[in-house]
């Protein structure tokens, strides 16, 4: 069922639809090195084969899991003498691009450059991390999209009559319920689709409807598209961690359960909510860490399900706590001053005594004892390095708790100004 031209081809009308970049350069015969972007199942490869038509182009194949740099040369080598012997531009495409290693990229680069090559890459991942800036800065990156479900309901239908290339001769059809889940197991990805859509013809007779439970029999649990260590990993929990600091815990929750679904290692998940609790919430309700470690814990204790559910608890009670980012955003300045001081020493009042010696130098000399002084607070103390200034690297917000904690500081910085002036206030003679 793979695509013969551009008009069977399947979604992406953002890139291949009429005026649209992709669709302009392939009609006027501009064609240059790009780079597929996109999830599984998306036509990255079919796209590729599809320019190699359309250009009468020699098309060249390499996966980047088994290739190395000697099968590079051997593409090259190949590329000359089709050239030599009929004239034909080589398309070289690389099936996960992102898996070559800065030796491989530079190995074929030059041969990009001087034309040797044209190369077209596919990736599931962000080509920004993966591949090296001198390969990016020659190639046009083009971001493809999962297929929705009108485009792989189209699929379908084209996959049950085509009598060539399809099923069209077992005179199958579906049932509305088994299309449902086929389109939803497929999850955008076409190559899914058709494979699911292959058993189950394989398990049908002909003349036949699909039925709803024959399709159900095929599916494991999840469905889902999540990759634990790629692209959809990061970008997933980096939507659950905005939804809580955003107040969402509807989004929270749906965010955790599509990665629980995708088979994410619910400990990680659970490690990522007790940064959340420091970072986002801090002060502003102590007991959301609490939370976030004992549901870490349960999570340890009892496994999957029943500690999935106390970590969802750690996550809506996150999501509606008062914010306030003020730990996070000290501590972040206190390390910024540390790296650019020099390493200066501890006051000597600050420093303990424990020995005679100790006691001669000076150490903890003037030393005031908070809980002797009024409101167990010495009013004008300097904890900081004498050649330091005082920093407030400390702003609680006007939220929750911390709006408790600012009132205090805020009053304690009244007895420190206080003591400042009784200090220089001129003694009668």
């Amino acid at each position: 069922m793979r695509p013969q031209n551009l008009d069977e081809y399947s979604g992406q009308a953002h890139i291949l639809g009429a005026g649209r970049p992709l669709r302009v350069a392939l009609e006027q015969g501009a064609l240059h090195s790009m780079i597929f972007w996109g999830p599984p199942g998306v036509g990255k490869t079919t796209l590729a084969r599809l320019i190699a038509n359309l250009a009468d182009a020699h098309f060249e194949t390499l996966s980047a899991v088994l290739a190395g740099v000697k099968d590079i040369r051997n593409a090259v080598d190949l590329a000359r003498q089709q050239f030599s012997l009929n004239g034909r531009q080589t398309i070289l495409f690389v099936d996960e691009v992102h898996r070559f290693n800065k030796a491989q990229q530079d190995a074929f680069l030059p041969y990009v450059e001087d034309g040797t090559l044209l190369f077209i890459g596919a990736t599931t991942e962000n080509p920004s991390f993966e591949l090296n800036n001198a390969l990016l800065s020659r190639a046009r990156v083009y971001v493809l999209k999962s297929l929705d479900n009108e485009a792989l309901d189209g699929l379908l239908d084209r996959a049950l009559s085509d009598v060539e290339r399809g099923l069209g001769q077992h005179q199958l059809s579906l049932e509305p319920q088994a299309r449902r889940i086929l389109l939803d197991a497929a999850d955008g990805d076409a190559r899914r689709l058709l494979n699911l859509l292959e058993i189950a013809a394989d398990l049908a007779e002909a003349g036949s409807t699909i039925e709803a439970e024959l399709v159900s029999d095929l599916l494991n649990d999840s469905r889902r598209r999540f990759d634990k260590g790629g692209e959809a990993f990061y970008d997933q929990i980096s939507a659950l961690h905005k939804s809580v600091r955003g107040s969402n815990p509807d989004a929270s929750l749906y965010w955790f359960a599509r990665m629980i679904d995708g088979g994410c290692d619910p400990l990680y998940i659970a490690r990522r909510v007790v940064r959340m609790a420091s970072e986002d919430i801090g002060n502003a309700d102590p007991r959301a860490l609490t939370l976030a470690l004992n549901a870490w814990d349960v999570q340890e204790r009892l496994g999957s399900p029943e500690g999935e559910l106390a970590v969802a608890q750690a996550i809506s009670y996150l999501a509606c706590a008062p914010k306030s980012n003020a730990v996070y955003n000290a501590y972040n300045a206190a390390m910024r001053d540390v790296a650019s001081q020099p390493s200066h020493d501890v006051p000597l009042h600050l420093r303990n005594a424990p020995t005679k010696l100790m006691k001669e130098l000076g150490y903890s000399e003037g030393y005031r004892y908070a809980h002797t002084e009024p409101e167990a607070y010495a009013a004008g103390e300097d904890y900081f390095p004498e050649a330091l200034e005082p920093r407030a690297y400390y702003q609680p917000v006007p939220r929750g708790l911390e709006l408790k904690i600012g009132q205090k500081m805020k009053h304690l910085q009244q007895l420190d100004e206080a003591s400042v002036k009784k200090r220089r206030k001129p003694v009668d003679d």
